[in-house]
């Protein structure tokens, strides 16, 4: 019998990954066995499969299914090689300029607008190597991404070439209900993150009277056309009391999920900030606050506090999310960012960064990773400095710091977030004394108390931290 694969599953081989497959819409390509794989590179709706070769359970698990008459494979559901490492998606900033000039920007190095930007030309040359490279998904972000003159073509160009937008970071300003159904024309349904600050209190740090209300409509039209929201939301000490009240209008909006990120010390926030910024400690406890609070309410958005856990109202259960592992997952052979080792960063210069939370700090001390217009993107992944990287491991920050080696909570944070460590130490293999001072001074205890009766997700540490011997101060 013939069988044929399922129209949403491409068969894919990369350096070390060499037994996968996508679904369509999903960004993370899954393993299967050798055994596996070889049987499905028969399902073309040619080849004859036995009755007694283990076709069952893949029909089961909709990978594939008896082929019809003149059933046939498409270009895209086809075996493809890469000679490259495995990176599903890329995070694309398409251009640094923006119609705001926000006080806390990431990507900027000083209060100078960022003019930068991919060419139209430029910006389908990059998609054609993505493909070539076997990335999936795209994230697209700026600046403004959709302030690009080209927005709409290059996100179309992405569709054409059987790649998805997973993901549009943006203020809102730009976004209208034709281009919404323009989008979804195409089969798009990326969830759109749009930046909220928080009531009455947006347009501060947006430096731009009347952004709140352009935001809230965007949310809103979002919403109306059917795709899913996410808010982001920065917080710091002139807005913390508006976290809540802030929450409960998006949950009531339709929101899906709001993101809560402490403004941290990016170059420009840094310069701007003056006594906005809340430390580490402060952060930690106001949050604490926000959560007992919030789960409370009876809304259902998901909420994800940046470093600290992600909430789920509906299901009654959280992830703290500093921990970055429990220990039946723990290997030294990890890398220390596992979003950056799937996610390539690419700035509207054309460099790359691990992330673009970094982007700042390697432009102001001069660090050079490559430069994909200078010299596309494939080599970049096959060897050199930004592979190097995103490819270090956790038994390689071990080597590089001794306080994190000696640490009886290192299985559980992982070493915590390299962007962190870099702006609070300016070394990549620094502490990211944020994780200190949430084990050692006991925030995830506090996390389980204020969240009785949700369940975690996760098996936590055994270690408390009464446990600790090590001193850590305020941060």
């Amino acid at each position: 019998m013939r069988y044929i694969l399922n129209k949403d599953v491409g068969l894919r081989r990369w350096r070390r990954v060499p037994f996968a497959y996508y679904r369509r819409r999903e960004r993370n390509a899954r393993g299967v066995s050798k055994e596996t794989f070889d049987l499905l590179l028969r399902c073309d709706g040619i080849q004859d499969i036995r009755d007694d070769e283990p076709i069952a359970p893949l029909v089961t698990r909709e990978l594939c299914h008896p082929a019809g008459a003149g059933e046939q494979l498409t270009s895209w559901q086809r075996f493809r090689s890469y000679d490259n490492e495995y990176f599903p998606a890329l995070n694309w900033m398409l251009t640094g300029k923006c119609n705001l000039n926000c006080l806390h920007c990431f990507n900027a190095a000083d209060n100078a607008r960022l003019q930068s930007e991919f060419t139209l030309e430029e910006a389908m040359r990059l998609i054609d190597e993505a493909a070539a490279c076997g990335i999936h998904a795209f994230t697209l972000t700026g600046g403004e991404p959709m302030f690009h003159k080209d927005f709409m073509r290059i996100f179309k160009g992405i569709y054409e070439r059987d790649m998805f937008v997973e993901e549009l970071n943006t203020n809102g300003t730009f976004i209208t209900r034709e281009i919404l159904r323009e989008m979804k024309s195409m089969g798009a349904n990326p969830k759109f993150k749009i930046s909220f600050d928080g009531l009455g209190c947006h347009d501060w740090l947006r430096n731009q009277k009347g952004a709140e209300m352009v935001a809230l409509k965007a949310i809103e039209l979002c919403v109306e056309e059917g795709f899913e929201v996410m808010a982001q939301t920065n917080v710091h000490r002139l807005n913390a009391d508006a976290m809540l009240p802030t929450a409960q209008l998006l949950s009531d909006m339709g929101v899906s999920g709001m993101r809560i990120i402490r403004t941290s010390e990016a170059p420009r926030w840094v310069q701007n900030a003056g006594e906005a910024g809340l430390s580490w400690n402060e952060y930690f406890d106001r949050m604490l606050e926000f959560i007992e609070a919030y789960v409370q309410t009876g809304c259902t958005m998901d909420v994800n506090v940046w470093q600290m856990a992600t909430i789920c109202p509906a299901f009654r259960k959280y992830r703290p999310t500093a921990v970055g592992c429990d220990a039946r997952e723990y290997r030294d052979s990890l890398p220390v960012c596992r979003c950056n080792r799937g996610l390539v960063a690419v700035a509207a210069d054309g460099n790359l960064y691990p992330c673009h939370q970094m982007s700042g700090y390697y432009v102001k001390n001069g660090k050079f990773l490559g430069n994909v217009k200078a010299d596309g993107l494939k080599i970049h992944l096959q060897q050199g400095a930004y592979l190097q990287e995103v490819q270090t491991t956790l038994k390689q920050l071990k080597e590089r710091n001794s306080q994190c080696a000696a640490c009886q909570w290192f299985r559980h944070c992982c070493g915590g977030c390299r962007a962190c460590a870099m702006a609070l130490t300016g070394d990549r293999f620094g502490v990211d004394s944020s994780k200190c001072i949430f084990f050692k001074q006991g925030y995830l205890e506090k996390l389980a108390d204020a969240l009785k009766g949700y369940t975690c997700s996760i098996r936590l540490p055994e270690v408390s931290a009464g446990d600790s011997k090590d001193e850590i101060q305020n941060v």
